[in-house]
This record gives C-alpha cells, structure tokens and sequence, in this order.
C-alpha cells in the first residue's frame, strides 16, 4: 500500500506541533534559567533542592501522564489539552512570584501536571490522525516541537534573564494559555475513536471523512465506564504484550532519564567543567538544535526500518555522545559534540513512543501511551535528582557517565521488545482478544 500524504492531517499536527512547542519552552526554562537562579541569594536555591525541584516538576509529569489516559476517555482528548495547556501556564506564573524554594517546586509541581498530561494526549491524537505507514514520521515531526521550543527557552535565558532578571523568563511561559487555547477552541477536532465511543457515530464519521481516515470502527474506540478503563489498562498485559509493556516502560525510564537530567544540568555541568555562564547556557540551545535534526531524521528512519531498531541504535549512540561530553574539549569541538548528541538523545526517547504504535492494538493505543510516559516520568523524577545530589556532593564528574549508563540500559530494553513481543503473539496463538503486535 503507497504511502499517503500527511497534508490532510497538517492542522491537527499543525495545533498539537505548536502546544508541545510550549512543553519543550515550560520544561527548558528551568535549566535555562538555573544558573541565575542559583545565583539569586534571595531565592534560597541551593543545587541539591534545585534538583529536588526538577524531580516534583517531573512527578507532576508522572501523575499527569497516567492520569491522561483514563481523562481523555471521560472528558475528550481536546478538553484535556486544553486544560493541560491552561495549567502548565498557571504553574509558570507560579514560579515568576515565588519568594523561596517552596513557592516555586510547588508551581514546578502544577505546570508538571499539565506537561505530564499534555504529551500522551498530542501523540494518541497524532498516531491517530497520521496516515498508515506515516506514524513515526508524524511523530517525529511533533517532536521537532518540543526542541524548537527548547532553544526559545534558552534564548529567553540568555536574554531575559541577565537584563531582566530570572522571573521575566518564567513570565513568557503564561504565553501558552493566551495564543495556543483560543486556536485549540476553534480549529482542533476530536478524536473520532473516543466519539465512536460516546455513542456519537455520524460526527466520529464526519471528522474522519475530512481527514481522509477510515471510518472509525469499534476496536478503534477507548473502553467506556469506569470498568472499560480498568479492562484497558489489564489489556496492556495481555499475552501478547505483557513482557513487551515492562520493557517499553524501562526504555521509557531510561530515555526520559536523559532527556530530562540533560535538560535541567547540562548547563551547570558544563560550567562546571570550566565553560563561561554564556556558552554552558549555549550548549542547551545547541542540544536543541540536534534534536530538531534528529526527530527528522528518526521519523524517516523509523518508517523504513522501524521505531524498535531506530530507538535501539540512537541509545547507544547517545551513550558514546554522553561519554564524549564529559572530555575536556575545545569549545567549538564541544558544540559539535553536544549536537550530534542531541541528534540521537531525544529522538531514542520518542521513537519508544513510536514503538508503541506496533504493540498495542488501536483502542488500547492512549492507554498504553500514557502509561509508557507516565511510568517513564520516574526517570524524569530520577535524572534531576541524581544530576542534583552529582553536583552538591563535587561528583559532576561522573554526571555525563551516569547519562551513558542509561543510554545502554534503553537500548537493550527497547531491543528486547520484538522478540517478547513474538513470544507472546505465539503464546495467545490464534485466541480471541490478542492483541495484532507487530515487530516494526
């Protein structure tokens, strides 16, 4: 079957590129702005609660992130975003008026909540919207989102905050509430799978002739009630999947443990090694800028060889990257290798999003999502950490080690899910209710 155009789908990737675009700014700011902030004596902010901060950021994450999934079926996946998007800005205000430590995790902790719930959402509706055979390139293209997002963060840093001050950076994350909200009201669709599953057939229809997709058919829709929840989340251990699930969770542990420990530290890892406050600042907006390359590169990879052998590869060659960055280099030999590093970082962590797409059958796809992201968010809560008590303890040294460990450890879970995801297939044989796993 040829492959078909993402055109028709270019609004709803269009409207979920630019909210995750305000993800990647909310959840760079921090790193961006961290160095400052420690150096505001009258925050308080020491590097060991400046970790624990960027742990309840992403325990908010955590609880968002599973929450997103039993919401979407209750509420719609457009009210979820909508509302995701609304408190993650709340929680950005928050923290441009805190006064001490507290104030400030606690506003980390809101805007956490509505990133952690505002990311399994854009995906379930973009792997849901993208035509067959382009679900990894959809998904690498939202992507691109999150890094261009992160390089305006660290340009506010760089701009905003030594002539204005830390608080004016935060101020710009109340942004999203104000331009992505009202374009989400009028021109973003709902999900026809979760309307098949209100009962609401001829609008589920609708939705999908105008965006060149097959009716939607019952397999497609979300478990209803209460029950059909808790069945969904059972599904996710069925026998085609059950060893498959806790290994996506582990590479999802993993990737996020990169991806969130390098965006709060490698700033202050990088000073620490003897960089200026402008270049350690620079390097995250140059990391950035690999990932954008990346996330291209990886959807169009994906789509030929497949997201388990890309996501794969790309831990492995983050953990070299990792390695490399903690050398003593040259400055420009240093950009360029923060960058290829951010070439293969982010794109390893979404490319296990991808995968998902092959191992979880499609009314299960935002269950499964959310808990993939949702169980990863502990190594989001555990990368600031241990970034945090490297740094407070003189142990910065072994930071870009600690990163590399967990890039091998994603790529031997991520590899191992095709062959349990045979074993499993056979395993349920021809049964009713087995899930259709693929090895893509």
């Amino acid at each position: 079957m040829p492959k078909r155009s993402l055109r028709p789908v270019a609004l709803v990737l269009g409207l979920c590129w630019l909210v995750v675009f305000f993800d990647g700014m909310d959840v760079n700011i921090y790193g961006a702005v961290m160095p400052h902030m420690l150096d505001d004596e009258g925050l308080g902010l020491t590097p060991a609660t400046a970790g624990t901060i960027g742990s309840w950021t992403t325990f908010g994450m955590l609880l968002g992130a599973l929450a997103a999934g039993n919401l979407t079926d209750w509420l719609g996946r457009r009210p979820v975003v909508i509302w995701s998007v609304i408190l993650f800005s709340l929680g950005s205000a928050l923290c441009a008026l805190a006064e001490g430590p507290a104030f400030f995790g606690a506003g980390r902790f809101a805007a956490g909540l509505g990133l952690g719930g505002l990311m399994p959402t854009c995906l379930a509706m973009v792997m849901e919207f993208a035509p067959r055979g382009r679900v990894a390139l959809a998904t690498g293209l939202l992507m691109t989102s999150y890094h261009a997002g992160g390089m305006v963060a660290t340009g506010l840093g760089l701009s905003l905050a030594p002539a204005f001050g830390w608080r004016w950076v935060f101020w710009a994350g109340v942004a999203p509430a104000l331009v992505a909200v009202p374009l989400i009201l009028r021109y973003l669709p709902e999900s026809p799978g979760v309307l098949l599953a209100r009962g609401r057939r001829a609008e589920a229809d609708a939705i999908a002739a105008r965006y060149g997709l097959e009716p939607p058919e019952p397999a497609q829709a979300p478990a209803a009630g209460a029950r059909g929840r808790w069945d969904s989340v059972l599904a996710l251990f069925a026998p085609g999947c059950r060893w498959a699930t806790p290994l996506l969770w582990v590479a999802s542990f993993c990737g996020l443990l990169l991806v969130y420990g390098v965006s709060t530290w490698l700033p202050q890892l990088m000073r620490a090694s003897g960089y200026g406050l402008t270049s350690s600042i620079s390097f995250l907006m140059v990391i950035n800028a690999g990932g954008i390359v990346g996330m291209l590169i990886a959807g169009r990879t994906a789509d030929r060889f497949g997201a388990v052998r890309v996501s794969a590869l790309w831990f492995v060659l983050t953990a070299v990257g990792a390695l490399f960055m903690g050398q003593q280099l040259g400055l420009a030999l240093m950009y360029g290798v923060v960058f290829i590093t951010g070439v293969w970082l982010f794109s390893a962590q979404v490319m296990v999003y991808a995968a998902t797409n092959t191992v979880y059958a499609p009314g299960q796809r935002a269950t499964g999502l959310g808990w993939v992201t949702g169980v990863g968010r502990l190594g989001a809560v555990v990368g600031p950490s241990v970034g945090g008590a490297l740094v407070a303890n003189g142990m910065q040294d072994w930071g870009f080690t600690a990163f590399a460990v967990a890039g091998l450890c994603g790529a031997a879970a991520i590899s191992l899910v095709p062959l349990t995801a045979r074993r499993g297939k056979r395993g349920a044989g021809a049964g009713a209710g087995a899930a259709p796993v693929t090895t893509a």
